[in-house]
């Protein structure tokens, strides 16, 4: 499937993960739930990190990686947990029947642990959907424009990121959202609605239900002329 055009966010590895860690691994769910523990504590705020039990049992991200014929993901959850803690990859701490702990074995994490065992820190749960959550992110600008405008050219490139930097995502989404049902595929189009909505406010309307004579009333000053063009 690739990776979306534009900027991608990244979650830090370790550099002993691909030098001693992957070459001793040798069991998928192992290797997938060490990547995916990584995956949410970089998601997670503050330097004291964990994700519990119950967390990536109903993780529906992981569940969906671990799924096999005739093997519940649950059980290859169970199995990658143990074999990283085996392993000394992750660091295991009981709850004592609410639930149990995992960290990184890291020098932040093994202090963290020291801290839970002490009686210092009280580990918290952290809430647990019913149904297998899957991660859902808005498409970047620079989808957006691919799929509403056409092929990403190198020119436009950077106006689209400084967009992206100058607007919230919802914005952006909304005045695609808009040309694309004005079927005004232009990009000049789109800069002046959010240009306009910077300017002069915007308020909480339905996208894209817009009148037809109504069309170019985003587009004011220079932009008009050559959008309806």
């Amino acid at each position: 499937m690739g990776f979306p055009a534009g900027r991608l966010r990244f979650t830090p590895v370790p550099d002993s993960f691909f030098s001693e860690l992957l070459p001793q691994i040798d069991n998928l769910a192992e290797l997938k739930v060490t990547l995916h523990v990584l995956w949410i504590l970089h998601r997670k705020k503050g330097e004291e990190r964990w994700v519990s039990r119950q967390e990536l049992l109903h993780d529906g991200v992981l569940s969906r990686g671990l799924k096999g014929p005739g093997v519940p993901a649950e059980w290859s959850v169970e199995e990658g947990l143990e074999r990283a803690v085996a392993r000394g990859t992750l660091l295991h701490l009981s709850g004592q029947g609410q639930d149990d702990w995992y960290l990184l074995n890291s020098e932040q994490g093994r202090r963290t642990a020291e801290r839970v065992r002490q009686g210092e820190l009280e580990l918290v749960p952290a809430p647990v959907l019913d149904e297998p959550r899957a991660e859902v992110e808005r498409p970047n600008i620079f989808v957006l424009y691919e799929q509403n405008v056409g092929t990403l050219q190198p020119m436009i490139a950077e106006e689209l990121q400084e967009a992206e930097e100058s607007y919230p995502a919802e914005w952006i989404e909304e005045a695609f959202k808009i040309a694309a049902g004005q079927n005004v595929r232009k990009w000049r189009y789109i800069r002046a609605i959010l240009e306009r909505w910077a300017t002069e406010g915007k308020d909480d309307g339905e996208a894209g239900r817009e009148p037809d004579q109504d069309r170019y009333r985003y587009i004011k000053g220079k932009y008009k002329d050559y959008v309806k063009h």
